[in-house]
């Protein structure tokens, strides 16, 4: 074995492991095998940098360092477990798992409905198997997807996870690797695909020792959350390599379908062929190997349709792109909030040309950036954006993590939820918005060094500068700003809550069963905006299937002519009506059209038309 081969310590079988690491900055690399009797194995050279050799006498269990140049030990950067915590010693993991989803290809992207959790606040317990029991709720519910925060090993027990100092290591204080595993394997046992956020534009501060072993980041740029990584200069496709295999890691390893790739506008990258290309090169083809769908989801600001173009016209190869405009756009509608980056939105012209576009800044002059923003994307297919109404940043990078449901009424999330769900794109829940989970979702870390935590406090504050929020946010350090974000699930079970569920689990199964919003398409989509009256119109036709979805984001009842296509319209969703605790709607279950219609529609709702078939 040498270069070639994984990163890390690889268990061989029989007592035997191949250690390889990357350590241009040590001249020498010992394994310090930490027992009741500790070894020290040198390394031998293997070119650019790599050490590398076949140690005897090493199990799944073995805990280890790497000596450095024979004074500094430091856990592997490529560490499979960190069972006491960053700085304690790595452990050599067993890779063989009884795997059940051998008949398990993925999803199309056309069927993904998307569950965005954090492990930690999702059950009491915050482990990966305390999720298990909850995922026959989630397909009940209608989701078929799962999207896991980052779970790379962080500093003490909480954590959103975007601070991961150990990439290929599953958080100990969540059940390690094994438990992850379990995690994954339920999931697909229950017909669903799993998702996993993963943080490819830096590592988080503490614990973080890959500069003692080669040049992983550069000083000519920087990130908000620490130093930038190294993709474009001397030493980067060393780099790439171990970020790349990471990603196989993570696919191959404990089969996720997916990664969600973290705020790629902050990978900073200048090269002819950039690392996100070079990714998706990878895994895609590793997908092709393994006969498994496997997606990249890129997150970002951006507006930049190449990450989601293919090769052949520039691009990077993206498969997906999370879409900030759409949520921004049905926010400000539904809040009036008008500060911050929500100043470039308010209007209903705004969401209809997100419905029709993707984008809606496709090169237009931003007040906020005060530059112009965006590149055009209404060529792009509607199954390359993702949308959604919450999500952890949208909620818990507010100053008291509030949820949409403690801004808006009632009726409001139902009209969210129809905008998000019955829009030509892939939707993605935020735990608990299902039913109006009233605890919020606050930012929370657990660190070590007292210097560490002040900063981070600091930091919050400052980030919160161009908002008019009053108040303090709540200690990041605190167990109780961790204790409040957990999750009270019960509450689906009560009044309106429950309401609330069910709302979302028809709206999921008419967009699954009505072949014309099933289609992840916006050729097929017309969107008319009634500025005055704050009503929004979309049409979706396939065939001779046709559906035409009205949104009224007023307080207060409005009548109005409508361009309906000409035929019989029969209403199959009201969210004003009793059986959703609405106040009752005057919309007919029955209209004729002959080109218009006048409706009198309520306040804060959404109205579902299907063409009937000619009788």
């Amino acid at each position: 074995m040498g270069a070639a081969a994984t990163l890390g310590a690889t268990y061989l079988g029989q007592d035997q492991c191949y250690f390889q690491v990357w350590a241009p900055r040590a001249a020498k690399v010992e394994v310090h095998l930490v027992g009741p009797e500790d070894r020290y194995v040198p390394l031998s050279p293997a070119g650019r940098g790599y050490h590398h050799g076949r140690l005897d006498g090493v199990s799944p269990g073995s805990r280890y360092f790497y000596r450095l140049d024979g004074k500094v030990e430091r856990p592997d950067p490529a560490s499979r477990h960190q069972p006491e915590d960053v700085h304690g010693p790595s452990q050599v993991v067993d890779p063989d798992f009884p795997w059940e989803d051998q008949d398990w290809f993925g999803l199309p992207l056309k069927d993904f409905i998307i569950y965005e959790l954090h492990v930690g606040a999702f059950t009491p317990a915050g482990t990966f198997e305390a999720v298990i029991p909850h995922l026959a709720d989630l397909k009940e519910l209608g989701v078929t997807a799962v999207e896991i925060m980052p779970v790379a090993q962080f500093s003490g027990s909480r954590n959103w996870g975007y601070d991961g100092v150990y990439p290929f290591a599953a958080q100990e204080s969540y059940g390690g690797p094994q438990g992850l595993k379990r995690l994954v394997n339920a999931c697909h046992r229950q017909g669903l695909a799993v998702l996993l956020d993963v943080v490819y534009n830096h590592l988080g501060p503490e614990g973080n020792y890959l500069r003692d072993f080669g040049p992983y980041f550069t000083d000519r740029c920087h990130t908000p959350w620490g130093e930038a990584i190294n993709f474009d200069g001397p030493h980067s496709e060393e780099v790439r390599r171990y970020f790349i295999e990471n990603a196989l890691s993570w696919v191959s390893d404990y089969h996720f379908d997916g990664l969600r790739l973290d705020a790629v506008d902050r990978i900073n990258d200048q090269s002819a062929q950039p690392f996100l290309f070079r990714l998706a090169q990878a895994v895609h083809a590793r997908a092709e190997s393994l006969n498994r769908r496997i997606y990249l989801m890129a997150e970002c600001d951006l507006n930049d349709a190449r990450f989601i173009r293919g090769p052949e016209l520039g691009g990077l190869g993206l498969d997906v792109h999370w879409n900030d405009d759409f949520h921004h756009a049905l926010h400000c509608l539904l809040t009036g909030e008008a500060d911050g980056y929500y100043q470039d939105y308010g209007t209903v012209g705004h969401l209809a040309k997100a419905f029709t576009d993707g984008f809606i800044y496709t090169g237009e002059y931003s007040p906020y950036r005060q530059r112009c923003r965006g590149s055009a994307s209404r060529d792009l297919p509607a199954r390359r954006f993702l949308v959604f109404c919450q999500n952890h940043d949208q909620v818990g990078n507010r100053l008291y993590g509030d949820r949409l449901g403690q801004l808006v009424s009632f009726e409001a999330q139902k009209l969210a939820a129809g905008a998000v769900l019955l829009s030509p794109f892939i939707p993605l829940l935020f735990m608990g918005e299902e039913y109006g989970e009233t605890a919020p979702f606050q930012y929370f870390v657990s660190h070590w060094d007292p210097n560490l935590i002040e900063a981070v406090r600091h930091g919050r504050q400052e980030e919160f500068a161009g908002f008019a929020w009053e108040g303090e946010p709540p200690d990041p350090q605190g167990e109780e700003t961790f204790q409040r974000s957990k999750l009270n699930r019960e509450l689906r079970h009560e009044g309106k809550h429950r309401a609330l569920y069910e709302f979302y689990r028809e709206l999921i199964r008419l967009r699954q069963e009505q072949p014309v919003l099933a289609q992840l398409s916006n050729d097929n989509l017309a969107a008319s905006s009634f500025e005055g009256h704050q009503v929004l119109l979309v049409r979706r036709w396939a065939g001779e299937d046709e559906a035409c979805v009205i949104f009224h984001f007023g307080a207060s009842p409005v009548t109005l002519a409508l361009p309906l296509p000409a035929g019989r319209w029969r209403k199959v969703l009201d969210s004003s009506a009793e059986r959703w605790y609405g106040a009752g709607s005057r919309v007919p279950p029955t209209v004729w059209s002959e080109g218009e219609v006048s409706l009198t529609l309520p306040p804060q709702a959404v109205v579902l038309f299907i063409i009937a078939p000619p009788e």
